[in-house]
């Protein structure tokens, strides 16, 4: 084997991520098979959070930094495997005896392992195999909560400035209908300028919920690993978005079951544990010397000379290799320990979360059925009224502007809803919408073949 250079290339590499398009033939291909259904045209005009995923997972450089944990971990157990390689010495000189041969001599040096030290070693280092495969598997829950998140907040920001347009005419209207009243005489400047004043602030509000969308749109964008141009003239909905799972269909002992069965950090916790376990076994194993055997062949004299001699590496007689053993026990008890602390975490974690969401829901609720029902009927019957020709457009415009405003408390509700939702996600490290399967990013690296 020889060395093979493979430089980085900084401006080649950003002009290949610059180039990004969901038209690419590879990123078609992989979220088809992984959607388990053909679009009828690519790119979609529509993109939900399964897609974005699997966006995502195509062009996620931490899943590559993960998967290439894992290579290292599998050439960690080639290396653990490997037999150590004999050594071989050379003896030569003569004598200063004329009637003397030249004397040389060849001495190779073979080692064999007790007390199966190598497949201890081997057994440690399929252990630490498995937590970096465990933890690509985290490392994929991680990138899928973060999308989740960008497109959420962005869902919300686009509801958010939709509201903020909607308020801002019918604050028009209103400044409009009191500048036709001043025309007349029948309203006062300073009842004017305070209607004004309202507007100018619903103006400002709405340029800073539009920036606040281009500013979601582009974290989503970056999250997925596309540029942001790559997003445009696309449509992202969610058909989950009002619809989070009711309280009834999250029991507490379930939750917490499906999530200690799930967390892959405390997968990787239990492997780097078992990891520990085989390490301490190795420090055991290595109070045993090993032997190493030297045959030999001499020339002297005009004579040949086969031997054989044998002798312990490293003769423990000092102190059996007790610190080597202590410093692997202590590492054993911390990875014990660490294990329980994040599993009492996770347990408390999961309460918290649940307690929060279902706070969070109930909240939502009554928003949706109190503030909106009520003020729709309200607006109901001020329309009514205009049209029975007993009220007026002020009217009607100000409750208008008080139903906008029950929905702005809403989607307020629903933002609370859908973060406590994100966050009961996160302590179970596994989705709720069980439509929502993902590939196996072990089984998968779309960009680079199978991990090996």
């Amino acid at each position: 084997m020889t060395y093979r250079p493979r430089p980085l290339n900084p401006p080649q590499l950003e002009n290949q991520y610059r180039s990004r398009t969901l038209s690419d033939e590879g990123l078609k291909s992989f979220v088809q098979a992984n959607a388990g259904k053909a679009f009828s045209s690519w790119p979609p005009k529509d993109l939900d959070l399964r897609i974005l995923t699997l966006i995502g997972y195509f062009h996620s450089p931490d899943l590559e930094i993960a998967r290439s944990q894992i290579a290292i971990a599998q050439a960690g157990i080639r290396a653990a495997g490997a037999r150590i390689n004999p050594s071989l010495g050379f003896d030569t000189g003569y004598n200063t005896n004329p009637e003397s041969h030249l004397v040389y001599g060849v001495l190779p040096t073979f080692t064999i392992e007790t007390a199966g030290k190598r497949g201890l070693r081997i057994l440690q280092a399929e252990k630490l195999g498995e937590a970096a495969r465990v933890g690509l598997a985290e490392a994929g829950w991680l990138l899928r909560s973060r999308i989740r998140s960008a497109f959420y907040d962005h869902l919300l920001a686009v509801r958010r400035q939709e509201l903020l347009e909607t308020e801002q005419r019918i604050r028009s209207e209103i400044v409009d209908i009191f500048d036709k009243r001043l025309a007349v005489g029948e309203a006062a400047r300073p009842e004017l300028d305070v209607y004004r004043v309202d507007l100018i602030t619903a103006q400002a509000a709405l340029r800073a919920a539009g920036g606040n969308v281009a500013q979601t749109r582009a974290t989503l964008a970056t999250m997925v690993g596309l540029p942001l141009a790559a997003l445009d003239g696309l449509f992202l909905q969610s058909s989950t978005l009002d619809s989070p799972p009711p309280e009834e269909a999250l029991p507490i002992q379930q939750i917490q079951r499906a999530g200690l069965l799930h967390r892959t950090d405390i997968r990787r916790t239990l492997a780097d544990y078992a990891a520990t376990e085989a390490f301490l076994r190795l420090e055991i194993a290595r109070q045993y010397p090993d032997v190493q055997l030297t045959p030999g062949y001499v020339f002297e004299e005009g004579f040949a000379r086969y031997m054989l001699s044998g002798s312990l590496q490293s003769f423990p007689l000092f102190n059996r290799n007790r610190g080597p053993i202590a410093v692997a026990e202590a590492q054993r008890g911390q990875a014990s320990e660490r294990f329980e602390a994040l599993q009492s975490q996770a347990i408390g974690q999961m309460e918290r979360a649940l307690l929060q969401y279902r706070a969070a829901l109930t909240e939502w609720g009554e928003a949706s059925d109190r503030l909106i029902t009520v003020q729709r009927d309200r607006e109901e019957a001020a329309r009514r009224a205009l049209a029975a020709g007993e009220g007026d457009r002020l009217a009607l415009a100000t409750v208008r502007l008080q139903t906008v405003t029950a929905a702005r408390a809403r989607l307020d509700a629903l933002t609370r809803v859908q973060t406590a939702l994100g966050a009961l996600e996160d302590a179970m490290q596994q989705p709720l919408d069980t439509a929502l399967n993902l590939p196996d990013p072990e089984l998968v690296s779309p960009r680079k073949g199978a991990t090996p």
